[in-house]
């Protein structure tokens, strides 16, 4: 699923994702972790997957977003 970064802390490693439907997505630093970046600036598109429904859902990993 593609995303745009909406948020980011570099000294927790989390942030927000704003999804296309502009419903904002909160993600921690294991996701983050996951994807393998560095820094990731507001405005940049992303990939993320999710698990979960509804409320419960949440960001597993979030990467840049490649052609």
């Amino acid at each position: 699923m593609q995303a745009t970064a909406y948020t980011y802390d570099p000294a927790s490693r989390s942030g927000s994702v704003l999804l296309d439907d502009g419903t904002p997505l909160p993600f921690e630093a294991p996701a983050f972790d996951a994807g393998g970046l560095l820094l990731l600036r507001p405005g940049q598109r992303v990939r993320i997957e999710t698990e979960g429904e509804g409320d419960a859902r949440r960001i597993t990993v979030v990467t840049l977003q490649t052609l």
